[in-house]
């Protein structure tokens, strides 16, 4: 299986906020954007693998900016670490100013997606190369929450946990 760049999963999307996308206050729903979100990060998961993917979880979400309607969203999503047969997809969001053009971030998300054969059983997926300094970062971050995430399930034991070990015995 041959091991893809985490560059070739990017996937960006561009939506602009419609009345019937707010909620009473004129801001964009936030199941709304999860949605969004979803969407493009099965895509980032799906070019890396070039299978069908499934949702597993959503990991994190950060609301750091509410959006405002006729708002122009963009979501970019990449592979930030793939796993036996999961993958770690992180997706920025950001809003457009629109007059200068330039654009703010204002949420994030970490989703995770399992390949799946026909029978709708989890398969193995490429392995993943990172290369710039922030994919080699979150790269090497998805292992620790990957572990902090099966202790919380009770399949890894904290001691087995050798990422999160580090940050805790390493001397300053």
């Amino acid at each position: 299986m041959k091991s893809r760049k985490a560059i070739d999963t990017l996937s960006i999307a561009t939506k602009v906020v419609l009345p019937n996308d707010t909620n009473t206050i004129g801001n964009l729903f936030g199941g709304e954007l999860l949605a969004w979100m979803d969407v493009i990060a099965s895509v980032s998961a799906h070019r890396h693998c070039r299978r069908v993917v499934v949702t597993a979880s959503v990991n994190h979400v950060s609301f750091q900016r509410p959006i405002k309607q006729a708002s122009i969203v963009t979501l970019e999503a990449k592979v930030s670490r793939s796993f036996y047969s999961s993958m770690e997809v992180i997706i920025d969001v950001y809003v457009e100013d629109q007059v200068t053009g330039e654009k703010i971030k204002c949420n994030d998300a970490i989703y995770t997606f399992v390949a799946v054969d026909q029978h709708a059983g989890p398969i193995q997926v490429p392995e993943l190369i990172p290369e710039s300094e922030e994919e080699k970062k979150r790269y090497d971050a998805a292992l620790r929450r990957k572990q902090l995430s099966l202790i919380l399930a009770g399949k890894m034991k904290p001691s087995e946990a050798s990422e999160l070990k580090k940050l805790f015995t390493e001397n300053d």
